[in-house]
């Protein structure tokens, strides 16, 4: 689940020329093919979490900087439930086209949606999305700093914390994008490893970040400030 508003890309659109980097060739063509066309779990959660495992070792082979985000961040730190229809990993604006370009020369194909703040690929028949600004805000060498190394089926991977997962979902909160019921469960889930606090002081004062904070409060998830749950 990307943090930011719902894009409706085709899982076949064709790479545009503009965005964060040039239209490379296709992927098919690349003589380094490190993702072969395997068989997928029959169950999605597991082929997400498969994708998410490809992508990832791809990235520390290369040495790229990123982090993981979105429901199988939430995973990671021993949340449940579905993982969504896709696996988001944050990346730095300055280095998506290296990302792209590793990912598409391990025989990933790799294209810029019409939406200017991440990339796309697949892999394993799964959708990966490479976001470079998480919330509206670009991705920083602090915020995957933050990130602590954990495993995701096994593979060890940067994984963003507990607080920034959810500081993205209090920030993409708008008058047009105001769905409550998909983010509660994740605050409960993540509930006892979160800063409240911190984010408190930062959208205690923004409408809808500030209506979902009193939420949490009145079905007791967390307590009020300064008080005990």
């Amino acid at each position: 689940m990307s943090p930011n508003a719902h894009d409706t890309t085709p899982d076949d659109a064709p790479r545009p020329g503009t965005g964060p980097r040039p239209a490379g060739a296709p992927a098919g063509g690349s003589p380094h093919h490190e993702v072969c066309a395997a068989e997928l779990p029959p169950d999605l959660n597991q082929a997400i979490l498969e994708a998410t495992k490809q992508v990832a070792a791809i990235l520390k082979r290369r040495g790229h900087d990123f982090a993981l985000a979105g429901s199988v961040a939430v995973h990671a730190h021993g949340g449940t439930g579905n993982l969504q229809h896709d696996a988001d990993f944050c990346i730095r604006p300055e280095d998506a086209e290296a990302v792209a370009a590793s990912l598409e020369e391990a025989g990933l194909p790799v294209y810029a949606p019409p939406e200017d703040w991440l990339l796309k690929a697949k892999c394993l028949g799964q959708d990966i999305d490479l976001i470079f600004q998480l919330a509206s805000e670009p991705v920083t060498t602090d915020l995957l700093g933050r990130a602590s190394q954990l495993p995701v089926d096994s593979v060890h991977m940067p994984v963003l914390s507990p607080t920034d997962l959810v500081r993205a979902l209090l920030a993409a909160f708008s008058e047009h994008h105001c769905d409550f019921g998909a983010v509660l469960p994740i605050a409960r889930q993540l509930r006892e490893m979160v800063d409240w606090e911190a984010l408190r002081d930062e959208y205690g004062n923004t409408p809808m970040p500030a209506a979902f904070l009193f939420l949490l409060e009145r079905l007791e998830v967390i307590a009020p400030r300064g008080g005990d749950r």
